[in-house]
């Protein structure tokens, strides 16, 4: 059984035509064999036993670029509306002056460099720190250290996560093998089942910013929400339970959607990602059944405060930086379907965050408008890029508020948006939030 998770562990290729929403990016072809590794140089090389294959990564952006100057930019501004005569006029909704290939072509080409022993270093920092928690908080074993063991290593498996996440972009490594291996352990041990999510996470980024096709944390249409029981509107938009909705969200999707990450015939996945999604499936529930059998090892209280509660906080993690990556703008920010939404502009609609002290613990997933735009970027590049490309994005670039050490500030941000971002219009193709005086706390909001 081992062997044959292992063999499976490739990425399938993408068919060239999927039915909407959009989910062709960064295909493979392979079947995983554990590669023979260069390790005296910046990239894995393998023998496969297979015929050469193209393992190029299929990138968003265009090769070739061509940039705009300063007063090009002016001119496609005022002709969209963007930039007024005055330059002090801003409309988030209205088409850019600039393309997706002038943000490419001002991002230094080495931010594009994908460095596996770098990304391995941090993985082996953040297993490091992962255990040696545990036997931490095991050896002394009282209540004054128990929540700070919590809070930690609850944080440190989002951090794992995250190294999964670019792992399922390919941004991990140059090599697709590497990267389905890594991306596999890291998110079994979380309970994420990796083709699963990386699946339905590549129909996000390709659809982002669209009311319809995006795939998590997408609005609402007005329709959907008023078919809503007063119980499901009230666990959506009151806190805590929309920060416990991962789990629940990868057995059933969100409202409006059907299909699961576990279920190889879901409408998330295409046939030929069958055996793939079977894999991963099989490696969730193989550390399942290792959870099981550690709980009579060392007894089920004992596997709840060192795995069970931190899983938890990780979650949290999880659906709090997700939502306030798309959501809680001080303005409010436009939805798109129809003709109005592209690539670009869906990727325009995302937020950076500050996170204080845990934006280098959980690897920048803050900097997150280039990463949408450019998931190809390695996250030790994203600040760089981000500084580079800004002076192209102009207004588009929402400049995130500053962090204390620990972000609580969030947590308001979190609580305003849940009170005020309910649903949009069902109909239009330039869209934003609008908030139902119904659910508690919105009618001071109106």
């Amino acid at each position: 059984m081992a062997s044959w998770v292992l063999s499976e562990c490739g990425i399938r290729p993408l068919p060239r035509i999927h039915p909407k929403p959009k989910t062709g990016l960064n295909n493979f072809n392979a079947k995983l064999r554990l590669p023979k590794l260069d390790l005296g140089s910046s990239s894995f090389s393998f023998s496969s036993g297979v015929k050469d294959r193209n393992w190029a990564l299929n990138v968003s952006a265009p090769a070739r670029v061509q940039g705009i100057g300063e007063e090009e930019y002016k001119a496609r501004g005022r002709i969209t509306g963007v930039i007024g005569d005055d330059e002090g006029e801003f409309d988030p909704g209205a088409p850019p002056p600039f393309k997706l290939a002038d943000i490419r072509a001002a991002i230094p080409k080495h931010c594009w460099v994908k460095d596996p022993w770098r990304s391995m270093s941090y993985v082996a920092r953040d297993v490091v720190a992962v255990f040696g928690l545990a036997a931490v908080a095991a050896y002394f074993n009282n209540w004054l250290v128990w929540p700070l063991y919590w809070f930690a290593q609850g944080t440190m498996f989002w951090a794992l996560f995250v190294l999964g996440h670019d792992c399922g972009h390919g941004s991990f490594s140059n090599n697709p093998r590497l990267n389905s291996v890594v991306g596999h352990i890291l998110h079994s041990s979380i309970l994420v089942p990796y083709h699963g999510w990386r699946i339905s996470h590549r129909t996000h980024h390709q659809n982002h910013g669209h009311v319809e096709n995006d795939e998590s944390w997408h609005p609402l249409s007005e329709k959907t929400f008023k078919s809503l029981d007063s119980a499901t509107k009230k666990l959506r938009f009151t806190l805590p339970f929309p920060l416990l909705a991962y789990p629940v969200y990868l057995w059933g999707r969100s409202p409006g959607k059907t299909g699961s990450h576990f279920d190889p015939s879901s409408d998330l996945f295409v046939p030929s990602e069958r055996n793939d999604v079977i894999t991963s499936t099989v490696c969730w529930a193989a550390m399942a059944a290792l959870l099981v059998g550690l709980s009579f090892v060392m007894g089920p209280v004992q596997l709840l405060k060192l795995y069970g509660v931190p899983y938890w906080i990780f979650v949290m993690w999880l659906d709090l930086v997700t939502y306030l990556h798309h959501h809680g703008h001080d303005e409010k920010l436009p939805w798109y379907r129809g003709k109005e939404w592209n690539y670009m502009r869906g990727g325009l609609t995302t937020i950076d965050r500050d996170y204080g002290w845990i934006n280098n613990i959980h690897h920048d997933i803050g900097t997150h408008v280039i990463h949408h735009l450019f998931p190809q970027i390695p996250h030790y590049h994203l600040i760089e890029a981000t500084e580079a490309a800004r002076p192209v994005l102009g207004k588009y670039y929402r400049e995130p508020k500053k962090s204390r050490p620990l972000p609580f500030h969030l947590l308001g941000v979190l609580v305003r948006s849940m009170r005020k971002d309910h649903y949009v219009s069902d109909t239009g193709e330039v869209v934003y939030y609008q908030s139902d005086p119904q659910l508690s706390g919105s009618r001071k909001l109106n």
